[in-house]
């Protein structure tokens, strides 16, 4: 009975029950986001305020059992076969974590009698419950591999980005601190600029007024259009990698399980 829970809970070896309880899971999380936004509008909270809290409430019971059998059922897995040691091994990993802070919150709001405004923000907790759809989406997980495997390229675009941001802003500073001493007051506050002219927002709240500085202002726009496609142009062709991978991965012989070799094809139409 463990196995087949464990099975189950993680969805995509536990057959259709497995599907349905996904399903279930994912809806139930949207569900709770779409609540939680509801009600920050006054009109909606003032109208049905108390129907939002008491699904919220069935919701962190629904959340707590699905907790709670993934934390018994995890010792079927090899990786957790530890009664006790298991357990706390895979109540550490980051998906137990964020499961953990899903529910968190509303228990957390029954030993503090007072409303604190620091135990306020831990109703931002809620924004958890819908990481928990990473579990369950092969689009997360892909995407998760691709910034993975190519990190070191983003690393070093984010490197360069930063490098540009400091230099550009304090070119700037010491270029229009004289024409608009308030608007560029110091580095940190040309830094505001700089990362709207790289990110070619602009907002026009800041915006150089001397011919040297607009001069400076046009470079680091041209720099920003080709600076800011890097990352994109690397997450693009690392998706297009992984696709084409697990599409290799998943051509083999339905017959002796063997990898099938040559070129893919499309399945005909």
């Amino acid at each position: 009975m463990r196995r087949r829970v464990f099975e189950v809970l993680e969805g995509g070896t536990g057959g259709p029950a497995g599907r349905l309880f996904v399903a279930f899971i994912v809806s139930l999380i949207l569900l709770n986001v779409a609540a939680a936004m509801l009600e920050t509008v006054r009109g909606v909270d003032a109208r049905y305020g108390e129907a939002l809290d008491a699904f919220g409430a069935a919701s962190v019971g629904v959340f707590t059992a699905e907790y709670a059998l993934r934390l018994w059922s995890c010792t079927a897995s090899p990786r957790y076969s530890h009664p006790v040691w298991g357990r706390a091994r895979f109540a550490l990993t980051p998906l137990a974590l964020v499961d953990l802070c899903a529910i968190l919150p509303f228990y957390l709001s029954f030993l503090f009698a007072a409303d604190l405004r620091s135990l306020r923000l831990l109703r931002l907790l809620w924004l958890s419950r819908l990481l928990k759809v990473d579990r369950y989406s092969e689009a997360f997980a892909m995407l998760w591999r691709v910034v993975c495997r190519r990190r070191d390229e983003l690393v070093l675009t984010l490197t360069v980005g930063a490098v540009l941001l400091v230099i550009s802003s304090t070119l700037m500073y010491f270029v229009e601190r004289d024409a608009q001493p308030r608007a560029f007051s110091s580095i940190p506050a040309a830094m505001w600029w700089a990362v709207q002219t790289l990110t070619t927002v602009g907002y026009g709240d800041v915006y150089p007024a001397t011919p040297l500085g607009k001069l400076l202002g046009g470079v680091v726009a041209t720099l920003g259009v080709g600076m800011f496609a890097l990352p994109a142009g690397i997450l693009g062709s690392g998706l297009m990698e992984e696709i084409r991978r697990s599409r290799e991965e998943g051509r083999v012989c339905p017959h002796c399980g063997r990898p099938l070799e040559g070129p893919s094809r499309p399945p005909p139409s």
